[in-house]
């Protein structure tokens, strides 16, 4: 049985061995700047999706790589037209922050890590998974 997935790794001609665990300065340095700024990325290894119109258990199967981990280019969706408020309700519920902003990048912050937990339901009262 073949998941979308495994064609997709299969589709990149990765040299045996290959891993792909990037550090968040990485990350953002070698792909998130490069794809910002229309460079080619050395391996095309993060898909690009709307991750705010699927369910988190519906990601990994979309992903180019990966098995606990999975990357993802996303459009930022605005919670209201003008405002900077995020709208991080996604598939059949939503996207809360949680924890403490990591910022990346020295000495000038290139950007910032926010962990998100994925609730089911409708804001407030959604059920909290363990996405």
């Amino acid at each position: 049985m073949s998941r979308g997935g495994d064609e997709q790794q299969q589709q990149l001609e990765l040299p045996p061995g290959f891993r792909f665990h990037p550090t968040d300065e990485e990350l953002v340095n070698h792909y998130l700047c490069r794809k910002c700024a229309s460079q080619p990325l050395a391996v095309p290894i993060i898909r690009e999706i709307d991750l705010y119109k699927f369910d988190p258990w519906q990601l990994p199967e979309m992903a180019l790589y990966g098995e606990k981990e999975w990357y993802f280019f996303s459009p930022r969706d605005r919670k209201y037209p003008n405002g900077s408020r995020p709208n991080r309700a996604a598939g059949t519920g939503y996207w809360k922050a949680t924890g403490a902003d990591k910022h990346i990048g020295k000495p000038k912050a290139l950007g910032i890590k926010k962990a998100l937990v994925f609730y089911a339901g409708k804001a407030p009262k959604g059920i909290k998974t363990n996405w």
